[in-house]
């Protein structure tokens, strides 16, 4: 009896609900920590003056700060109520009139939970968690393995890119979601029309996810059309045809084709129009020092070069290789390495019968390298069993047999590469390098995380002199992802956090708490005000000081304060509280130039 209740226990405890309920608590365990520690980046302070409507610099706010002889304003004139059309305007203004289902999702978010970092990144934080139950989900059905679906899950939750980007209020992993459950939609739909149904339900599903992801990130569109590149190859049924068509054409002209053409949509394509021009220009012309980063010409030489480390880190056991700092040079030759290992492996060490000279020349040979290297970095080990880890994935693949499983293989190999080829043939056509870059090649990570589970699994299923090596290899590459974990929550990865130093807590909501603290009636409120360096026409509101830092800081105020503030055009860095019975001035915050000012 003893035996039979612990074995039955040990079933429970190791049942796939339990195991992917464990490891849902863990991802968000890893999303919620730290994820408010550091201050806001630019790009977030514009996802919240969005979902305010607010215009950057006030184009919509003139007669709260440039009403003539108006010298003072209060929180309640910031906060009064705005029409649809200045949240579409501060959408075109500070994002190119792209993502407004994220900024339509994130307002109402706010509505309910209130204006703190924590809010308004939980909805990243959750959908980063959401995404490692869909892809458990997806591998279980189309993989047919509970064990592959956990490690699966499992790799997910720990990817540096999820939980960075989790810690972001950013449209990135809302959009990851819905383009994935397009993706499991699109295949349930194909399941059931197999089965001579109609689903019509699924379509509409589909349709909607569509459009809600083209419309959170104009770019979601490249897993969509791997979608209709795999029904083009393997489906020849009409009325799946045609119920797809509905389904795709309904969710574009129900709500993107409306948003590009009269709302703010219509500026995303003449704003990249623009860009691909001014980088283009600045790629030949100014490429180190232009104010945006570096941006070099579309050359092969410099295209590869800036696809190899995008291309590496979506696949976590080549995370982390990069031309930067292992040198081109070094990657070429522990790749060629790896190649030979590959070689003699499948010609030689497939069998039962292993000859020893190969079970000690492959290990050797991921280490041979480092007679020539010119950097003598642990990566390059690593960098020379990437070929070997390919070549298991192909073995993985050529193990599924069933037709239906190949496909859904071959689906997920489009989806992993496809949006980062679509970012190289764009380079080639504006002539500049400056969008190869991880985050817009983001949607393919949940397939290659599942490509990288197949790989793993197939490691442990070979003989014992390479599962031994291998192993140690993926032990190592453990090292490095976990250090990159550190290096995302300690601020230090900028590839992540677009940061290599640590950011304080939020210095305008900080502000906000002294404010609201030490503010008496009779008190007045300065905001530093320097010169303004408009761009081009919708940067320009006409005015020549900033009130940037005012209108950051009043997102944080209450909306019925009437707290007496102004914009103090002698200074550029500290916002001061004017004690209106002694006139002493104090010091709420002092952003030291562009320190504080993330």
């Amino acid at each position: 009896m003893i035996t039979n209740n612990r074995s039955g226990l040990v079933a429970q405890l190791s049942s796939p609900r339990l195991l992917i309920l464990l490891i849902l608590l863990f991802a968000l365990g890893l999303r919620l920590y730290k994820s408010s520690v550091h201050g806001l980046y630019l790009d977030e302070k514009f996802t919240l003056i969005n979902t305010s409507g607010v215009s950057l610099e006030g184009y919509n706010q003139h007669d709260v700060f440039f009403t003539p002889g108006k010298t003072y304003f209060t929180p309640k004139e910031f906060w009064k109520e705005k029409p649809l059309k200045d949240y579409i305007r501060a959408i075109i203004q500070t994002d190119i009139g792209n993502s407004p289902s994220h900024y339509a999702l994130l307002w109402a978010w706010i509505q309910v939970f209130g204006m703190s970092d924590l809010s308004i990144r939980m909805p990243s934080i959750l959908f980063s968690t959401l995404i490692v139950g869909l892809v458990f989900l997806l591998v279980r059905r189309y993989l047919r393995s509970d064990s592959l679906a956990l490690l699966c899950a499992f790799l997910t939750a720990i990817e540096p890119f999820f939980i960075a980007y989790s810690h972001m209020a950013r449209n990135y992993c809302m959009t990851i979601f819905i383009t994935l459950l397009g993706t499991y939609l699109f295949l349930r739909i194909l399941d059931r029309r197999a089965e001579g149904k109609q689903p019509i339900g699924l379509y509409i599903a589909y349709g909607l996810s569509f459009a809600l992801a083209t419309l959170g990130h104009y770019l979601a569109v490249t897993i969509f059309l791997c979608h209709g590149l795999y029904l083009v190859l393997f489906n020849r049924d009409l009325k799946t045809y045609i119920g797809l068509g509905i389904s795709t054409i309904g969710g574009a002209v129900g709500l993107i084709i409306p948003w590009f053409v009269f709302g703010g949509g219509k500026y995303t394509f003449q704003t990249l129009a623009y860009q691909a021009k001014l980088y283009g220009g600045l790629a030949l012309t100014n490429p180190y020092n232009n104010g945006f980063g570096i941006i070099l010409p579309a050359t092969l030489g410099n295209v590869v070069k800036k696809s190899i480390p995008v291309l590496a880190d979506l696949f976590m056991f080549s995370n982390g290789l990069s031309t930067d700092t292992l040198a081109f040079r070094n990657l070429i030759i522990a790749f060629a390495l790896g190649c030979v290992a590959v070689l003699i492996i499948h010609r030689f060490g497939r069998g039962r019968s292993v000859p020893v000279w190969v079970s000690i020349l492959i290990p050797l040979l991921l280490v041979a390298g480092f007679a020539v290297y010119s950097v003598q970095s642990p990566r390059l080990i690593v960098a020379a069993a990437v070929p070997l880890f390919y070549y298991l994935l192909s073995q993985a693949f050529l193990s599924y047999t069933n037709r239906p499983e190949r496909r859904f293989l071959f689906l997920l190999v489009l989806m992993s590469t496809i949006p980062t080829l679509f970012l190289i043939a764009i380079a080639f056509r504006n002539g500049h390098t400056y969008g190869i870059t991880q985050r817009y090649s983001g949607f393919s990570f949940p397939y290659a995380l599942i490509l990288v589970g197949l790989t793993v699994r197939e490691v442990f299923r070979q003989s014992t002199y390479l599962r031994l090596t291998l192993a140690a290899v993926l032990l190592l590459q453990s090292y490095y992802i976990a250090d990159l974990l550190y290096r995302i929550y300690e601020d230090q990865a900028p590839k992540y956090t677009y940061y290599g130093h640590y950011r304080i807590e939020n210095p305008y909501a900080t502000a906000a708490n002294r404010i609201k603290s030490m503010y008496t009636p009779g008190d007045t409120v300065l905001y530093p005000s320097p010169r303004t360096a408009p761009r081009d026409e919708v940067e320009n509101t006409y005015t020549t000081h900033s009130i940037i830092d005012a209108q950051y800081t009043n997102l944080y105020l209450p909306k019925d304060a009437t707290y007496y503030q102004r914009m103090d055009t002698t200074q550029t860095d500290r916002i001061i509280l004017v004690k209106g019975s002694t006139k002493q001035q104090v010091t709420i915050f002092d952003f030291e130039g562009t320190k504080y000012r993330y």
